[in-house]
């Protein structure tokens, strides 16, 4: 199509030198071979800990779409760490998250993470810094020898998975009807205020249908 108007000459340049824009990956065998000595270096540098790094909280995911799932979370809270009988300050040295921002919003999730805790600590072998002079809490010489590094996540996290079949509906289950019953709880909480007010006005009712009057 022709162009029209009183508009700008077209100056297309269709050969452009394209071989200076293509990317190329030659490399790709000798950076997966550079990848994979990075992490062999890595784990024997930090050896005998764990390669995965530190130990991580159960959270729940965010939103209703995903709030049924479990993750890692960024580290345990502070309470999460006293009710294990932690000390936040050695929990690092450890190879425990601590996020002292995070509050812990369900009694559920901070028992679960107690537990998680409890498990890490009575399956942890410390070694001490000075093997001449061991401290309170180190593991023995027997337990260091047998140590060898995790490669895998530390105590990975598992989805939980309820074991639903299906079952044929009871007769009092048929009777019921899920929104009638959340009509009404809507009901009850939206007339919490009208019904409490009338109920004030009720105990202030002198019996004959006239409310008393107000001492000024």
């Amino acid at each position: 199509m022709a162009p029209k108007h009183n508009n700008m000459v077209f100056d297309s340049h269709f050969h452009k030198d394209w071989q200076r824009y293509v990317k190329t990956w030659f490399n790709q065998a000798g950076k997966k071979k550079t990848r994979r000595t990075k992490r062999m270096e890595k784990a024997k540098a930090i050896a005998p800990r764990p390669v995965a790094g530190l130990l991580r909280p159960v959270v729940h995911c965010q939103t209703i779409r995903y709030n049924a799932k479990v993750r890692a979370g960024r580290g345990f809270t502070l309470d999460e760490l006293k009710a294990a009988g932690v000390n936040r300050k050695q929990a690092r040295s450890i190879g425990i998250a601590v996020d002292h921002r995070r509050k812990n919003r369900s009694q559920e999730g901070l028992q679960a993470n107690v537990l998680r805790l409890k498990e890490y600590r009575s399956r942890l072998i410390l070694f001490p810094r000075k093997k001449s002079a061991p401290k309170k809490g180190d593991s023995t010489p027997a337990e260091m020898e047998v140590a060898t590094q995790l490669r895998g996540p530390v105590m990975p996290i598992k989805q939980a998975h309820s074991d639903t079949t299906a079952r044929v509906i009871t007769e009092e289950e048929k009777k019921q009807s899920a929104f009638q019953t959340m009509r009404m709880y809507r009901a009850n909480q939206k007339l919490v205020g009208v019904r409490e007010k009338r109920a004030k006005e009720a105990a202030e009712d002198d019996g004959l249908g006239v409310k008393s009057k107000k001492k000024k």
